[in-house]
């Protein structure tokens, strides 16, 4: 954005970038996903940051992405139909309706076995977030 800035120190960074009118916020998600027609790219350690530049909200996302089949990362804020459309023809490995990425991911986060990791998605629905709180 400044070209050639790597010489400046973030302290100064931040405070040339407030004279200018923009606000940087980092925010604490705890999953990304982008739908595209093809796939689903989801970010479960992402680092996110928020940039306003006057009423332009600008986001940006660091991490590595697992690409998962188009639709199967599940409904995160309800918006639009079924909230377990996500989980439909996924399926686990158990015949559980919790499909197995979901399982080792809340497995990963949390230290705990996949069997209560599986208990726990299925306690609130598959909800990822829900499940890791549920644990913590």
């Amino acid at each position: 954005m400044f070209g050639g800035g790597g010489g400046l120190n973030p302290r100064k960074m931040e405070q040339m970038m407030k004279q200018m009118g923009i606000d940087v916020d980092e925010l604490d998600a705890e999953e990304v996903i982008i739908r595209t027609a093809e796939h689903d790219l989801v970010f479960t350690d992402a680092d996110v940051t928020k940039m306003d530049a006057r009423g332009q909200e600008t986001y940006q996302v660091i991490g590595t992405p697992e690409e998962r089949e188009r639709g199967s990362a599940g409904d995160a804020g309800g918006a639009g139909g079924d909230a377990d459309a996500g989980f439909e023809d996924d399926g686990g490995s158990s015949g559980s309706a919790i499909p197995d990425s979901d399982i080792e991911i809340v497995a990963a986060r949390t230290g705990v076995s996949e069997d209560e990791a599986r208990d726990a998605l299925e306690a609130v629905d598959g909800d990822l977030a829900a499940a890791v709180d549920r644990l913590e």
